[in-house]
């Protein structure tokens, strides 16, 4: 803990947005208000901090954003933060402002900022992880995710109902360059019989096995997960393959695209952002600084920050093997 009093706060939002991130910044607001502090927006994530696209808040600032996906502060990312002469200037663009401390909301390329930033400029600093993957350690939620997978879930589950009209196999496209969690859980919820996904090896002759057995046994329907991010190639690629070794099997692609980023968050969503942005704001205010804020076992949970940006959450084992098992 720090004794370093802060007085005046800046929130930015970074990375790619995901449902939520309004709710956070609303809870931020309207927390540090609460608390007598004086509270800044900076548009366009570090961008805005380099640009001085930085403006006071109030409570009414953020009234009926909640319900609202995207950001209200804009995103953006920004190659002149990651060098020295632009966080000098993003430091002094702070500095004749009073702001003694920062909220981002962001994955962990805006922490990493965060982070290096806060070193430099003795700024402290308070991550919540903002990410429609879901793959940052040290939160078992992440804002977005929930609204994100659900998004999946219902396309995908209207595309079932063609699928089975008409006999097809298809391959759904879903967002997650580094991470399966969104191809995963979408999966898993709309019976899937295959999840690609890049944290495992896709083997494409146990997969043509698979469908090869299946088409045997006339089961024509069958419905295949992959993360845009799965080493093969993504669906487009394996619709290749697939057509090459089974021409028979009626084939269909489907890529669901930033579809998956927009509309209103959930619940969960709106809930965890809100207390996530309130017990950022406690720490700035009780010391605890350079942290990142999750939700671990339905508890409030803190991270540093240098420990959050090593880390990445990773997929079990166990839910490949109920992947399987389900899908027999």
């Amino acid at each position: 803990m720090s004794t370093k009093k802060v007085n005046k706060i800046g929130v930015l939002t970074s990375g790619g947005d995901a449902p939520g991130m309004n709710a956070a910044v609303r809870a931020v607001v309207r927390t540090g208000i609460y608390h007598g502090l004086d509270v800044f927006g900076i548009m366009r994530g570090y961008s805005g901090m380099v640009d001085d696209d930085i403006f006071p808040m109030d409570s009414r600032s953020v009234a009926n954003i909640i319900q609202r996906g995207g950001t209200i502060l804009k995103t953006a990312r920004c190659k002149e933060f990651f060098e020295p002469e632009g966080r000098k200037k993003a430091y002094e663009n702070l500095k004749k402002r009073g702001i003694d401390g920062l909220v981002i909301i962001g994955g962990d390329g805006s922490f990493r900022g965060a982070q290096r930033f806060s070193n430099e400029y003795d700024i402290p600093c308070i991550g919540l992880p903002g990410t429609i993957d879901k793959d940052i350690a040290g939160s078992d939620f992440t804002i977005g995710f929930d609204t994100a997978v659900n998004t999946a879930v219902e396309a995908i589950d209207k595309i079932r109902d063609t699928m089975d009209a008409h006999d097809r196999l298809f391959l759904v496209e879903v967002m997650g360059r580094d991470a399966g969690y969104i191809a995963l859980h979408s999966g898993i919820a709309t019976g899937a019989e295959n999840i690609l996904i890049p944290e495992t090896k896709t083997d494409i002759e146990e997969l043509i096995q698979s469908l090869t057995e299946k088409e045997k046994r006339k089961k024509l329907v069958n419905l295949i997960v992959v993360a845009e991010g799965d080493e093969f190639g993504g669906a487009n690629e394996l619709a290749k393959v697939i057509k090459e070794r089974i021409p028979q099997a009626d084939t269909r692609v489907c890529i669901l695209g930033h579809i998956q980023r927009g509309g209103s968050p959930s619940c969960l969503d709106r809930l965890i952002a809100s207390n996530m942005g309130y017990h950022a704001v406690e720490c700035l205010i009780k010391g605890r600084f350079n942290v990142m804020v999750g939700i671990v076992n339905n508890k409030v949970h803190f991270t540093p920050l240098d420990k959050a940006v090593k880390q990445k959450q990773r997929i079990s084992a166990e839910w490949m093997k109920i992947v399987k098992i389900l899908a027999s």
